[in-house]
C-alpha cells in the first residue's frame, strides 16, 4: 500500500488523556497545531494518526507528492537565466510530429521550457479546517495556467482539496496572487483554481495547452515544478506505460480509481503535485500526481477528463459527474478469460479494438449504492447503452452524461451474457459541501471517498476532528455518529436538529463507531459545549471559493442538571476506616477547551477530597486541575456528576480549592475530612486510604519512610510545577489516583496527590507523594472565614544544602552550632536555586547561590520553615544570607500572587495570545515587553509564521506592551485596510507604450528618494502584516502574516465569576 505520513500517537500518563491539538509552546518548532481542530484546538495526536494496513507493504509507493511542510516561500519557480543549458533530449522510436523541419533529436528543450515556466506557479495553501480525508495544516504544491484570460489553473485534487483552504500562487517572477478553488473532482486527482489576471503587474502570463492525445509510450517528457521544496526542478523522463492502475495512498486517504494512470521513470517528490508533464512542443500530456518510493517511477493522470471538465468551467457551468458507486478495474484478457469470458466475445472485442489488451471488470461496490444488488464483483463489462466499451474513458463518457438517467450495461457474469439496468447517481450529491463547527470540532456527511475506503454505505455524520466537545466522549476523528441523546443522526441536518435541543453543559449519551471498526458501536457520555466555541454551519460557495457561515440559534435555557440523590456502596466490616472516609472522596474530570499555560493534553482526571460542607469546598492536586481554564466535572458516590467551580490555584503547593452547588446532590451522604494537628515524621505509623483506577476504595497500614523535598524540573513547553515544598513518602502503597494518609481514627495528616514533571529527556512523568495538611489548612481557613485569599511569597526557588557544602561557601562555626542546637531533624540550610521572575522585587535583592541563614530572626533548615513567609502579613521579610562568603542582612519585598494566574486569553489569526505566565518567566533572563504566543492552531495564518513560545513586541512597527495595546494595534490595521483607496500606481502591464518608455527613464535617486509623508495609497503589501517577535533566548525575528478575518476572527476569553466555568468567550 502507498506511503502516507502520520504523526505518532502517544500513550497517556496517569491523570491525562493526550489529545491533539494545536501547536504548543516550546524552544523549538513543534509539529502540534490546534485543530483541527479546533477549530479549537484542537486536531490532536489521536485526531491526526492514521490507520495501519496490516499485511500490506506500505513502502511500495511514495504517495501523493504534495509537500505537507510549508516553509515560507520555498518552492517558487525563478526566471531561467539566459545561459541556462538543458541536456540533450532522448528519444525512443519514431519522433512525434513537431511541425518543423528540424529533426526531433536535434531540437532543444530550452525555448519550450523558457515559455512554459511563465505558466507554471508555485502554490502555497493551508487547510483551515479538517474535512473529509484532509487534516488542517499548510502545504506547498504546483499548478499551471490553462486559461490565461480567465485566470484558470489546473492542479491536483488533493491540492485544491475538498476542505476549506486559503491559497496563493507565486509566479516565476515572484508575484503573488490569491487563488480561489472552483472545482475539485470527487474521484479523479485533479481540480481547478482561479486567480484575477488583473492583479498580475509585472509580466504577461502564458498558458499551457492540454493535449491528452499526444501521450504515447516512448515519448520524451519533462516534469516542471516545485519539487521537494526546491525552487524549480526540471525532471526528465520517458513515458513507459499508459494503462497503469491508479496508485493507492492508504486506507482513509484520498485515492483515485476508475481511470488509467501513465507511468514514467522520473523521480518526482514532495511539492511537485500538480506539475505539468510536457512534451517538447510545450503541450501538457499529463498531470503529475504521485510516485513510487522504492523506484524512480512517477505516476501521471491522463488529461482526457481534465480537458472535458475545463470546458464546463470556462463556461461557468457545473461539471456533470455520474456514479454507480462501483469501482471497475482493467484486467488483461487472460485474467478476464478466467472469469468466464467467451471466446467469440473476446474475438469481437479484439477485432474492434486491436490496441486494447483487456476489458473492464467490476472490482467492488458500496452497500446501498446504485449498483448494489444489480452488479457483483467479477462481472465483465462488454457494453453500455448498446455500444461496446473497452476502457474507462468510453464507459464514463456515457455515465457522466447520464446523471439521473437509466443506462443499460451488458455484462458477462460467469459465462452468461445479460443486460442490467442502473440509475446513474449524481456524484456531487455524495461529495459533501457543508460542515458544522461545534464544540471546537468539525462534522459533516460521510463522503464517497471515505465510504469506499472502508466499504461502508455513503451515509452518516463523519467526525473530521473531535475538538473539545466530542473528545469528552472519545469520539475521535474518523468516527461516524449514529445518535445523540438517543436521537438518530443519519445525516448532517438530523445532527443539527438534535444538537439544537440540548442545553449548554448537558451530559448526554452519544452512539458512534470508528470507521475501521464499523462492526462495533460505542456509547459514551458527551459534555455539551456551547460556551467555549461557536455552533455554526458552513456551506461552500464555488463562485468565490469561500465557505459561508450561518450561526446556529442559541441553546435552550433549560437547566442541564437536576437535583439527585445517591447512596454509597456497603463495605466489608474490616473496612471501617474506608467506610468513614468514603463520603469525603469524589472523582474529578477536567476538560481544557484550548491549550494555554503550557498544556499539552486536554483531558485530566484524579481524586478530590471534601474539606467543608458549608461552604462546600473540595481540594485536589494540580495534576488533576493544572490551570484555571476548563470545565470541571465532579462525581459523587460514583453516581452523580455535577459541574464544579474553581476558587483557588496555589502558586507553589500542589493543590487547588473547588466548590459546587450542594443542592444538586440532594441527600447524598457527604462528609468533610477532619484534619490532624500532628506533623508526620520518618517512622510514623499511618493508614493509607486510596481510590483505585476502578473508583474502589482500599485501606492499608504502613509507615512513613521519609519526608523530603519535592524536586521538579523546568518543563518544555513551560508549565506550572510544584516547588519549595516537602513530600511525604511511605514504605509501600497500592496503585491509586489519590488518597489520604490518616491516623487510626481517620484524622487526615497528609493528602496523597500526584505531581507532574519531566525527566532529563523532556518526557512527561508523574509521581505520587504526600502533601502535609499543614500546608493546605491556612488557605481553607480563609474560605471558611469568608476572607479573600491573598497569597504572598517570593519569586524564588529554594533547595537544601548540606552543612559541609555551606562550610565550603564560608559558613562560620557559630552558625553550624546554631543549626546543631536547633533541635531540627535536618542539619541543612536553604539556598536560592533560581530566580523565577527577573522583574520581581525579590529578584533585585536575592541572588542565585545565596544561602539563607534566618528569616525574621528565626533559623531556617528545611522547606517547611518557609511557611512563615506566606503567613506574614507585612510586605517584606528580613533575611540573613551568606553571599560570596559574607553574611548580609537584606530586606526582601514580597510579591502577591493571583488566585487564577491567567485571567485573559486572546484568539487572533489562530494564535492563542496571553500575558506571560509564571512558568515562562522562570525560563527567560530578560523578559521582553509584549504578549506571549502560547499556541497556534493547525491551518491558521499564525501557524505558518509564528512559533509558540515567543513574545510579540511589535505589529507593523508599532510597539505592543500588553493585551490591550496589542488589540488596539491590530484593530487599527484592520480599519486602515478597510479605508484604503484605489492606488494611484499603475502597473507596467496596464500602461501604454508611451508610459512604459517614460517609466524606463529613471535614475537611482528616484528609487532611493525618502518619503516625505506617512500618507500612502500603495497597497503592495498584499494583505500581509509585519510581526516582530522575541524568543526566550532573545532571538529577534520579523515575519509577515497574511490576515484572514473570514476563517480566523478575533475573540477573547475573560474571567467571569458569574459563570460556572469561570470564563466567558466574547468578540475582541
Amino acid at each position: 500500500m502507498d506511503d502516507f505520513r502520520h504523526p505518532l500517537s502517544t500513550t497517556p500518563s496517569r491523570g491525562t488523556i493526550e489529545t491533539s491539538n494545536p501547536v504548543i509552546s516550546g524552544d523549538v518548532n513543534s509539529n502540534l497545531r490546534a485543530p483541527s481542530d479546533s477549530v479549537a484546538s484542537s486536531t490532536t495526536r489521536f485526531e491526526q494518526q492514521g490507520l495501519g494496513n496490516a499485511g500490506i507493504d506500505s513502502k511500495t509507493f511514495r504517495g501523493r507528492s504534495k509537500s505537507l511542510a510549508s516553509t515560507g516561500l520555498s518552492g517558487l519557480p525563478p526566471r531561467l537565466p539566459v545561459d541556462y543549458h538543458f541536456g540533450p533530449a532522448d528519444s525512443y522510436g519514431q519522433a512525434p510530429s513537431t511541425g518543423t523541419n528540424v529533426p526531433y533529436k536535434a531540437r532543444s528543450w530550452e525555448p519550450t521550457l523558457e515559455k512554459a515556466i511563465k505558466a507554471i506557479v508555485s502554490i502555497k495553501a493551508s487547510h483551515v479546517r479538517s474535512f473529509d480525508t484532509e487534516t488542517s495544516g499548510g502545504y506547498t504544491a504546483t499548478g499551471f495556467i490553462v486559461d490565461a484570460e480567465r485566470g484558470i489553473i489546473v492542479t491536483n485534487r488533493h491540492v485544491v482539496s475538498p476542505a476549506p483552504i486559503v491559497a496563493q500562487a507565486v509566479l516565476t517572477n515572484y508575484e503573488e496572487v490569491e487563488l480561489k478553488p472552483v472545482y475539485r473532482d470527487p474521484v479523479h486527482d485533479f481540480g481547478f483554481m482561479k486567480f484575477d489576471p488583473s492583479k498580475i503587474k509585472f509580466m504577461e502570463t502564458q498558458e499551457i495547452e492540454l493535449s491528452p492525445e499526444r501521450a504515447k509510450v516512448g515519448l520524451d517528457i519533462r516534469v516542471v515544478g516545485n519539487d521537494a521544496g526546491e525552487k524549480l526542478s526540471i525532471l526528465a523522463g520517458t513515458l513507459a506505460r499508459l494503462d497503469r492502475r491508479a496508485p493507492e495512498y492508504g486506507i482513509g486517504e484520498f485515492n483515485d480509481f476508475n481511470t488509467f494512470y501513465l507511468q514514467a521513470a522520473s523521480g518526482t517528490s514532495g511539492g511537485s503535485s500538480g506539475s505539468p508533464v510536457l512534451d517538447i512542443d510545450g503541450h501538457a500530456v499529463a498531470l503529475n500526481a504521485g510516485g513510487a518510493s522504492r523506484a524512480s517511477s512517477s505516476y501521471y493522470l491522463p488529461l482526457d477528463r481534465i480537458k472535458r471538465a475545463l470546458g464546463y468551467i470556462q463556461q461557468g457551468m457545473q461539471v456533470p459527474r455520474g456514479t454507480l458507486q462501483t469501482e471497475f478495474e482493467y484486467l488483461p484478457y487472460n485474467e478476464v478469460r478466467r472469469l468466464g469470458l467467451k471466446a467469440h466475445i473476446e474475438e469481437k472485442v479484439r477485432t474492434k479494438f486491436p490496441d486494447e489488451t483487456g476489458m473492464l471488470v467490476v472490482r467492488s461496490l458500496l452497500p446501498k449504492g446504485p449498483g448494489d444488488g444489480v452488479l457483483v464483483p467479477g462481472d465483465i463489462i462488454i457494453g453500455c447503452n448498446g455500444q461496446m466499451v473497452p476502457h474507462f474513458i468510453s464507459l464514463f463518457g456515457v455515465i457522466d452524461d447520464s446523471v439521473g438517467k437509466q443506462i443499460k450495461l451488458t455484462i458477462s457474469r460467469g459465462k452468461k451474457v445479460q443486460d442490467v439496468m442502473l440509475t446513474v447517481q449524481d456524484l456531487h450529491e455524495i461529495t459533501p459541501n457543508r460542515f458544522v463547527e461545534i464544540g471546537g470540532g468539525v462534522v459533516h456527511d460521510l463522503s464517497y471517498q471515505l465510504a469506499k475506503s472502508y466499504s461502508q454505505p455513503v451515509a452518516g455524520v463523519y467526525v473530521a476532528t473531535s475538538g473539545h466537545m466530542l473528545a469528552s466522549a472519545s469520539a475521535w476523528r474518523k468516527s461516524i455518529i449514529v445518535s445523540v441523546n438517543n436521537i438518530p443522526t443519519p445525516n448532517l441536518d438530523a445532527f443539527i436538529e438534535a444538537m439544537n435541543t440540548l442545553p449548554d453543559g448537558a451530559r448526554v449519551p452519544i452512539r458512534f463507531y470508528a470507521l475501521h471498526k464499523a462492526y462495533k458501536d460505542k456509547v459514551m457520555i458527551m459534555h455539551v459545549d456551547r460556551h467555549w466555541h461557536k455552533f455554526r454551519l458552513a456551506v461552500r460557495n464555488d463562485l468565490d471559493g469561500l465557505w459561508e457561515y450561518t450561526e446556529m440559534p442559541p441553546p435552550p435555557s433549560a437547566p442541564p442538571y437536576k437535583p439527585s440523590t445517591a447512596s454509597l456502596p456497603p463495605l466489608d466490616s474490616s473496612m471501617e476506616l474506608a467506610k468513614k472516609l468514603l463520603p469525603s472522596f469524589v472523582a474529578i474530570d477536567f476538560y481544557l477547551p484550548y491549550l494555554v499555560d503550557g498544556m499539552k493534553a486536554t483531558q485530566f482526571y484524579g481524586t478530590g477530597f471534601i474539606v467543608s460542607k458549608d461552604p462546600p469546598l473540595i481540594v485536589c492536586d494540580r495534576d488533576t486541575i493544572p490551570i484555571s481554564l476548563g470545565d470541571i466535572m465532579i462525581t459523587f458516590a460514583n453516581s452523580i456528576i455535577i459541574p464544579g467551580k474553581l476558587l483557588f490555584l496555589h502558586p507553589f503547593y500542589n493543590f487547588v480549592i473547588l466548590t459546587y452547588d450542594p443542592a444538586l446532590i440532594g441527600e447524598t451522604p457527604v462528609e468533610a475530612v477532619e484534619f490532624s494537628d500532628k506533623e508526620l515524621n520518618q517512622g510514623d505509623e499511618v493508614y493509607f486510604t486510596g481510590m483505585g483506577s476502578d473508583h474502589s476504595v482500599n485501606t492499608k497500614k504502613t509507615n512513613i519512610s521519609g519526608v523530603s523535598n519535592i524536586g521538579t524540573r523546568e518543563c518544555s513547553p513551560p508549565r506550572w510545577r510544584a516547588m519549595n515544598v516537602e513530600g511525604v513518602k511511605i514504605d509501600d502503597s497500592f496503585n491509586s489516583q489519590g488518597g489520604l494518609l490518616t491516623t487510626e481514627d481517620g484524622k487526615v495528616q497528609a493528602l496523597w496527590v500526584s505531581y507532574s514533571s519531566q525527566n532529563e529527556k523532556g518526557k512527561d512523568i508523574s509521581f505520587m507523594s504526600g502533601l502535609p495538611t499543614s500546608l493546605v489548612k491556612p488557605a481553607i481557613e480563609h474560605f471558611l472565614n469568608g476572607d479573600k485569599v491573598v497569597f504572598k511569597g517570593m519569586d524564588v526557588e529554594f533547595w537544601t544544602m548540606r552543612i559541609a557544602a555551606a562550610r565550603t561557601l564560608g559558613l562560620t562555626d557559630e552558625w553550624v552550632k546554631k543549626v546543631e542546637q536547633s533541635g531540627s531533624t535536618r542539619h541543612t540550610l536553604l539556598y536560592v536555586l533560581s530566580i523565577l521572575d527577573e522583574r520581581s522585587p525579590s529578584a533585585k535583592v536575592l541572588n542565585v547561590g545565596d544561602v539563607v541563614l534566618s528569616i525574621n530572626g528565626q533559623l531556617v533548615t528545611r522547606m517547611s520553615d518557609l511557611m512563615r513567609i506566606h503567613d506574614n502579613d507585612s510586605g517584606s521579610v528580613d533575611m540573613v544570607v551568606l553571599r560570596n562568603g559574607k553574611e548580609m542582612q537584606v530586606t526582601v519585598p514580597m510579591s502577591q500572587f493571583s488566585d487564577y494566574e491567567t485571567t485573559r486569553v486572546i484568539g487572533w489569526q489562530g494564535a492563542l495570545i496571553q500575558r506571560p505566565y509564571k512558568a515562562v518567566l522562570e525560563q527567560v533572563r530578560n523578559v521582553p515587553d509584549g504578549v506571549y504566543v502560547s499556541c497556534t492552531l493547525y491551518g491558521s495564518p499564525a501557524s505558518n509564521v509564528l512559533r509558540p513560545g515567543v513574545w510579540i513586541v511589535e505589529v507593523n512597527g508599532r510597539q505592543v506592551r500588553d493585551l490591550d495595546s496589542f488589540l488596539n494595534v491590530v484593530h487599527q490595521h484592520e480599519s486602515e485596510m478597510m479605508r484604503r483607496r484605489r492606488p494611484s500606481y499603475i502597473p507596467p502591464v496596464k500602461r501604454s507604450a508611451a508610459e512604459q518608455a517614460k517609466q524606463l527613464s529613471f535614475t537611482d535617486g528616484d528609487a532611493l528618494k525618502a518619503d516625505d509623508t506617512d500618507e500612502d495609497d500603495d497597497n503592495n503589501d498584499e494583505g500581509y502584516i509585519r510581526i516582530k517577535t522575541v524568543s526566550r533566548n532573545e532571538t529577534v525575528r520579523v515575519a509577515a502574516l497574511k490576515l484572514d478575518v473570514h476563517y480566523w476572527d478575533t475573540w477573547q476569553l475573560v474571567r467571569d465569576d458569574s459563570k460556572v466555568c469561570g470564563w466567558v468567550c466574547e468578540p475582541a
